[in-house]
């Protein structure tokens, strides 16, 4: 049966929206972050969120850092995002462009995945343009073209600045 709009007529088949829950993982180096730039990008599906449909609904169920180096909340954190629905812990973008580069990223990925048998997306938010132009000489400029879903348009980099 579909959907009815106002005077009784079927509007076509009812689409069953599925909820998805996630958690993000921020660097402990931004633990004043207000979450503005990934909460952001939520909403508009940008960055490493472009990955969930824009028809299903997207919630975040956890927010924390990863405690500071070498990540020591990872052990706990998305135990509790995990039992709050959460699907997949994401590790937001600034582990990828601040500097330096989080140096246990790959570790903290296999980690979660491996412990809790949830998926883990690196980044959050697209990479703003600024942070591009500084890695781009630097040694990092590599970890930047390893997350391509992160490095967006220019007009969607600047943007996010």
């Amino acid at each position: 049966m579909g959907r009815v709009a106002r005077g009784g007529r079927e509007t076509g088949p009812r689409v069953r929206e599925v909820l998805v829950k996630i958690g993000i993982v921020i660097c402990d180096r931004y633990r004043t972050c207000g979450g503005g730039k990934c909460f952001r990008a939520v909403r508009e599906r940008a960055g490493a969120f472009g990955r969930y449909s824009s028809h299903e609904p997207l919630e975040v169920v956890g927010f924390s850092t990863c405690g500071g180096c070498p990540g020591g909340n990872v052990e706990y954190v998305p135990e509790e995002m995990i039992r709050n629905g959460a699907e997949a812990i994401h590790l937001a973008t600034g582990v990828v462009v601040g500097y330096p580069p989080c140096p246990h990223l790959d570790d903290l990925v296999a980690f979660v995945e491996r412990r809790y048998g949830v998926p883990v997306v690196v980044g959050t938010h697209p990479i703003p343009e600024k942070y591009r132009l500084v890695h781009r000489d630097l040694r990092s400029s590599g970890r930047l073209e390893a997350h391509p879903h992160l490095l967006a348009s220019e007009e969607v980099r600047r943007a996010y600045d």
